[in-house]
C-alpha cells in the first residue's frame, strides 16, 4: 500500500469518526434532555467523569464536550468580566421594596451575561466569569449588623428576602419553555451569617423554630416558587455537619421541597470538612462524605482524590454518576450542546452591554434605593438655585464606594459630586474637599499621575513592555512609553496580536515623590500585579477572584529618583492594571471646614466602602476585623469631620453611602437632613443629587434594623433570633426595619379584612392609600402579623405583604393584599407545621407597627388547628 492510500485511508476513518461523534444520540437537539444526559455520561471514563466535578471543568476533545467553568458572580450586575452595568448592591436595592424593579434588574443582567458569554465564545473562551452559571442571589439572612457580607443581602426579614430573591431568579433564569436563560444560586444554604474570621471552622447552632422560620423560608421560596436551578453550601458546618455535606439539610432540600438541580460548595469547602472541621481526615474521604449526601459540584480541588475514594470503597462510580448527570442536565437546559439559532438566548446581542437603556435603569434602581432618614423642617430639597455648595467627605467623590461585594465594573461611574455638578447650573459653585479619610489608616486611592514618572531617559512616563506570553518571555512583543499606569481593557487585550488570558506587560522606571512623607502604594488589578520600589513590594495575590486594594506604606523624599518595577499579567478577560498612591496630607478638617465656611449649604458624604466591610478581608482598622465590624459606629475621624461641619452653623445634609446599618445616634440629634444611598450602583451620584434637590421624592425602606449600638445586640455567634432584627428586638432603635420618609404624606384607610374563622384557602386583605401631601410619590404599603396567642416564642410582627405604589398629590388608590395559609402558621413544640387556633391582628400602613397608631389594624379569630403543611 502506498503512502498515498494510507493518507486517504486515515482520512476516511477520522471522517468516519467525526461523523460518528456527530451522531451520538447526545448531539441531538430534538430528543429528550435526560436521555441526552445519560448517553453523554455512558460514555465517559471515570477519570473524565471526575474531571467533570469542580468548577473548572475541561475539555473531552474525544467526546466534543468542550471546557466549561462554572464560577460566575452577577450579585448586581455581571461581575468581573468586563465593563457591565452596575446597579445598586443587594442590601440597597432592596431598600426599594419594588419586586418589578428587581425583576427588571436581573432581566437586565441575563441579558448581558448571555451577551458576554457568546462573545467570549466568539473569541475562543471558556474561562473563568465567562459563563451562564451565576452565584447569585445571596439570600441569607442579615441577622447581625456586625456581619461583613450582609450588604450582599436583601436584609433581615425572611419575607422580603424571598419575594426579591425570588424576582431576581426569575429575571436571572428568564421564561423560555425549554431553555435555562442563566442559572441563578441561591447562597448559601443555610445557617450562615458570619462572623467571616471563623467561616471555616465555624459550627451554627440554632433551634428549630429559628431555622424553619428564619434561615428556610427564602431558600424554600426560590426553590418551590423559582425552581432556582443551583444551590451553594456554605463554608460552617450546622449542628456538627459541613453544611456542603449535609444530610439533613440536602434532604430538606431534595426530599422536602423537591428541589432537582445541582449543589455547589462554596470554595474550598470540602477542604474545610477534613482540614478545619475534622469531620473526616483526608480529602479522599471529605470528597466522597460531600458525594454521597449530595454535593455534585465542587468549587476547589479536593475532588481530585475521587479517584482514591473510588479505589478505598468510600462511594461507587453509581455515586458519581448521579452528580454528573444533574451537572450536565443543567449544561443542556442553557443550550450548550445545541446550535445557537436553537437557543432564542442566543441571539441577544453584545450591543446590549452597558447600554443607555441600562444606564438609565440603574439610576431609577438607585433612586428607588434611597432611604430619607430625617428631614427636620423640610431642609429638603435644597432649591437648585443654590449659590455656593460644599461636597464634602470621604465618599463624596470616591468611585469605589458606588459598588460593594462582588461588583462589576462601570464605564462611567458618578461619583456624589459629579452628580452634584451634573444637577446644577454651571455657575453655580460647587467646592469640594475630602475632610478625612474613610478611617484611620485606610487612605483613598488615586491613580498615580503621569508628572510623578521618569523612565530611565528622564523622560515622563514609564517604559513598557509588552509580551505575547503569562511570563514575560523572550523578546516583547513591542515596547513603548505609558504615561502612567492606569488601563482597563475590558475584554480586549493591549494589543490586536495578544489573545486574552496569555499576555503580560512590565514597566520600568522611576517614579518621583512631589512631597516628603509617608505614602500609601498599590495596585488595582485583575488578576495579577505586583509592585516594587526600592526594594518594597505590594502584591494582589495570584488569580485574584477577590480583588482589594492593598496598600504598603512607603517613607519618600521630595524630587527623590526611586526605581519602580511594576509587572502584570493576564489569565481571563477583565483586564485592569492600576497603580494607586494616597499622598501624605494634613489639615484635612481644616481644610474641609475652610471650604465649607463659603458655602450656602453642606453636603456631607459619609460612610464605608467594601475596603472595610465584606468577605473575609484583612482591615487595620478601629471598628472593623476580618470584614466584620466591632462597632456600629461611622469611623471616629468620620465623627470628627461631622461636628466640625455641623459646627460652622450651615445646613448639613447627610448622605451615608453604606451597606450595612450605622448608630447615628449623634448625627440624628444634630444633623437636619440625613438620606442612606446604601452602595447605589454607577448612576448613584445623579440619583443623589435628583433627591437631595427635589428632582425624585424618595420612598425607599429600610431592609434592616438600625440599632444604637452593638450593645443593644446579643454576642454575634450566637444564631438565636431572641433579640435579633426587628421581629424578636423589644427596645428601642434608632430607626426601625420598614422605616423611610418622603417629601409628600399619605394616608390610609377602609381597612378590609374578610370574616374567617378557618382560613383553609388565600385571603384577600385591601386598603385604601391617599396622596395628602403636595408632592407626587412613591408609597411602600407594608402589612404585619402578629400571632397574639401561640405555644412557641412568635416575632412581635413579622412582615407578610409589602407593595409599592405612585400617588400623584391627592390621588387615592386601593391596595390588594393576597396572604395564604402557611403565612399564619408555626413551628409548634413537637417540631410540625401548624395554624393553632386564637387571635391574630394584621397591620398596614407605610411603616412598622408601634405605638404612634399611625397605622390601620385589624383582628381576627382561628377557631381550630389546621395542619398538613411542610416545614
Amino acid at each position: 500500500m502506498t503512502k498515498t492510500h494510507i493518507g486517504v485511508l486515515l482520512f476516511s476513518l477520522l471522517t468516519l469518526s467525526t461523523f460518528a461523534q456527530k451522531q451520538f444520540p447526545y448531539k441531538n437537539p430534538d430528543l429528550p434532555i435526560e436521555q441526552r444526559v445519560n448517553d453523554l455520561v455512558s460514555r465517559m471514563t471515570i477519570d473524565e467523569k471526575i474531571s467533570q466535578l469542580m468548577d473548572s471543568s475541561p475539555a473531552i476533545d474525544r467526546l466534543d464536550v468542550p471546557q466549561y467553568n462554572w464560577w460566575n458572580e452577577a450579585l448586581h450586575g455581571v461581575a468581573r468580566a468586563g465593563y457591565a452595568t452596575v446597579f445598586p448592591q443587594s442590601i440597597s436595592i432592596a431598600s426599594s421594596w419594588d419586586r418589578q424593579l428587581i425583576l427588571d434588574v436581573a432581566t437586565v443582567i441575563s441579558d448581558e451575561a448571555r451577551a458576554k458569554h457568546h462573545e467570549y465564545l466568539r473569541n475562543g473562551q471558556h474561562g473563568m466569569y465567562q459563563g451562564l452559571t451565576f452565584w447569585s442571589p445571596n439570600i441569607n439572612i442579615f441577622r447581625d449588623p456586625r456581619w461583613g457580607r450582609g450588604h450582599e443581602t436583601y436584609g433581615e426579614d425572611p419575607y422580603l428576602t424571598g419575594q426579591l430573591g425570588l424576582n431576581f431568579v426569575n429575571g436571572l433564569q428568564g421564561t423560555d419553555s425549554k431553555y435555562l436563560k442563566v442559572i441563578a444560586t441561591a447562597k448559601h444554604y443555610a445557617v450562615h451569617s458570619g462572623p467571616e474570621p471563623s467561616r471555616h471552622h465555624f459550627n451554627a447552632e440554632t433551634s428549630d423554630i429559628d431555622l424553619y422560620e428564619t434561615y428556610l423560608p427564602a431558600f424554600r421560596t426560590l426553590v418551590k416558587e423559582g425552581h432556582v436551578y443551583s444551590i451553594m453550601g456554605a463554608y460552617n458546618r450546622f449542628r456538627g455537619e459541613s453544611a456542603s455535606a449535609s444530610p439533613f439539610l440536602f434532604n430538606i432540600l431534595r426530599k422536602d421541597w423537591g428541589f432537582n438541580g445541582y449543589i455547589v460548595s462554596d470554595c474550598g469547602a470540602v477542604t474545610d470538612i477534613w482540614k478545619y472541621h475534622k469531620i473526616t481526615n483526608d480529602a479522599a474521604s471529605a470528597s466522597a462524605l460531600a458525594v454521597k449526601n449530595g454535593l455534585d459540584l465542587e468549587c476547589g480541588s479536593s475532588f481530585k482524590d475521587l479517584k482514591k475514594a473510588l479505589d478505598f470503597k468510600l462511594l461507587t462510580e453509581a455515586d458519581i454518576d448521579i452528580t454528573l448527570k444533574r451537572l450536565f442536565t443543567a449544561r443542556f437546559k442553557l443550550g450548550m450542546f445545541d446550535p445557537e439559532d436553537r437557543v432564542k438566548y442566543a441571539q441577544i446581542p453584545y450591543a446590549v452591554n452597558n447600554s443607555p437603556a441600562h444606564d438609565y435603569l440603574a439610576r431609577v434602581a438607585s433612586q428607588k434605593s434611597i432611604v430619607l432618614l430625617k428631614n427636620q423642617n423640610q431642609t429638603l430639597p435644597l432649591s437648585k438655585k443654590i449659590k455656593t455648595v460644599a461636597v464634602i467627605g470621604p465618599n463624596a467623590d470616591d468611585v469605589q464606594s458606588l459598588w460593594g461585594n462582588y461588583s462589576g465594573i462601570p464605564s462611567n461611574p458618578v461619583t456624589v459630586l459629579k452628580g452634584i455638578k451634573n444637577k446644577l447650573e454651571p455657575n453655580t459653585n460647587v467646592l469640594y474637599a475630602k475632610g478625612t479619610d474613610l478611617a484611620k489608616g485606610v487612605p483613598e486611592m488615586k491613580v498615580i499621575p503621569s508628572v510623578y514618572f521618569q523612565n530611565e531617559n528622564g523622560k515622563q512616563g514609564l517604559t513598557a513592555h509588552y509580551f505575547d506570553n503569562k511570563e514575560w518571555e523572550g523578546k516583547p512583543l513591542f515596547s513603548r512609553t505609558d504615561d502612567n499606569i492606569d488601563f482597563h481593557w475590558d475584554i480586549n487585550t493591549p494589543d490586536p496580536r495578544m489573545k486574552m488570558g496569555n499576555y503580560s506587560v512590565k514597566w520600568t522606571g522611576y517614579i518621583v515623590a512631589p512631597k516628603t512623607g509617608t505614602y500609601s502604594i498599590s495596585e488595582w488589578s485583575k488578576p495579577y500585579m505586583t509592585v516594587n520600589i526600592e526594594g518594597g513590594e505590594t502584591s494582589g495575590g495570584k488569580n485574584n477572584h477577590h480583588p482589594r486594594i492593598r496598600a504598603q506604606k512607603i517613607a519618600l523624599e521630595a524630587g527623590k529618583k526611586y526605581k519602580i518595577e511594576v509587572k502584570y499579567q493576564n489569565f481571563y478577560g477583565d483586564a485592569i492594571a492600576q497603580l494607586l498612591w494616597a499622598e501624605p496630607e494634613e489639615n484635612l478638617i481644616q481644610q474641609a471646614t475652610d471650604v465649607a465656611n463659603q458655602a450656602d449649604a453642606i453636603v456631607l458624604v459619609l460612610g464605608l466602602n467594601e475596603r472595610l466591610e465584606g468577605e473575609e478581608m484583612k482591615v487595620e482598622a478601629d471598628g472593623f476585623a476580618g470584614g466584620d465590624r466591632t462597632s456600629l459606629d461611622l469611623p471616629v475621624n468620620q465623627r470628627e469631620l461631622m461636628k466640625a461641619m455641623v459646627a460652622t452653623k450651615k445646613p448639613v445634609v447627610l448622605v451615608l453611602i453604606n451597606g450595612s446599618a450605622l448608630s447615628i445616634n449623634w448625627a440624628n440629634d444634630n444633623v437636619p437632613a440625613i438620606l442612606t444611598a446604601g452602595y447605589p450602583g454607577q448612576q448613584g451620584g445623579n440619583a443623589i443629587a435628583d433627591v437631595i434637590f427635589g428632582d425624585y421624592n424618595p420612598a425607599g425602606r429600610l431592609a434592616v434594623t438600625y440599632y444604637k449600638s452593638a450593645d443593644q445586640l446579643p454576642d454575634f455567634e450566637n444564631y438565636d433570633m431572641k433579640g435579633r432584627t426587628y421581629r424578636y428586638f423589644n427596645k428601642k432603635p434608632l430607626y426601625p426595619f420598614g422605616f423611610g420618609l418622603s417629601y409628600t404624606s399619605f394616608k390610609y384607610s377602609n381597612l378590609q379584612v374578610p370574616k374567617m374563622n378557618n382560613p383553609e384557602k388565600d385571603f384577600k386583605v385591601s386598603v385604601d392609600i391617599t396622596n395628602t401631601g403636595t408632592y407626587d410619590g412613591d408609597e411602600v404599603a407594608e402589612l404585619y402579623l402578629k400571632d397574639e396567642k401561640a405555644s412557641t416564642p412568635r416575632p412581635i410582627w413579622q412582615l407578610e405583604g409589602f407593595e409599592r405604589i405612585h400617588l400623584k398629590s391627592g390621588e387615592t388608590k386601593t391596595v390588594h393584599f393576597t396572604i395564604s395559609p402557611r403565612q399564619l402558621s408555626l413551628i409548634n413544640k413537637k417540631g410540625e407545621r401548624v395554624i393553632e387556633p386564637g387571635w391574630f391582628t394584621i397591620s398596614v400602613g407605610g411603616k412598622l407597627p408601634d405605638d404612634s397608631n399611625e397605622t390601620l389594624q385589624q383582628r381576627f379569630e382561628v377557631k381550630r388547628q389546621i395542619s398538613g403543611f411542610d416545614k
